[in-house]
């Protein structure tokens, strides 16, 4: 009864999380997110939101690095650490700043913090076993 539990028929492997939490994270991020950003790039570009000064299109630019760029990135394992980085720190403008911080109520910010908090995740951990990088032979 303790094995059952305890799951512990389950095989145990961080490498296999990390590959599912990249996976999960990077294609859901890609394409539920910046995928509608890409499409409609024209018609947001000058309307699109510019929390750190630098312009809507410049803004639209960068939200596209960090959502769709880089977790494609993720996705394989590439560059793991520095795409986390830059996701996350998308994900925490996103959170903090255009949302306020809010995790629930009409302006909710509650996907970006989960974003943030799997992106940091894989900023810390890097992408394990079963990523290009350590078939590069860089850190994983």
């Amino acid at each position: 009864m303790k094995k059952l539990l305890q799951l512990d028929f389950l095989p145990r492997s961080s490498d296999v999380a990390l590959l599912l939490l990249r996976l999960m994270t990077g294609l859901a991020m890609a394409w539920f997110h910046g995928r509608m950003k890409l499409m409609a790039f024209d018609s947001m570009r000058t309307q699109f939101p510019d929390p750190l000064g630098v312009g809507s299109t410049t803004s639209l630019v960068l939200a596209l690095v960090g959502e769709v760029l880089c977790p494609i990135l993720l996705v394989f394992g590439l560059f793991t650490r520095l795409s986390a980085l830059i996701s996350a720190f998308t994900m925490g403008v996103a959170f903090f700043v255009i949302h306020g911080s809010a995790l629930s109520g009409q302006n909710s910010g509650e996907m970006s913090y989960l974003y943030l908090a799997g992106f940091s995740v894989l900023f810390l951990a890097g992408g394990g076993r079963f990523s290009v990088d350590r078939k590069l032979g860089g850190a994983a």
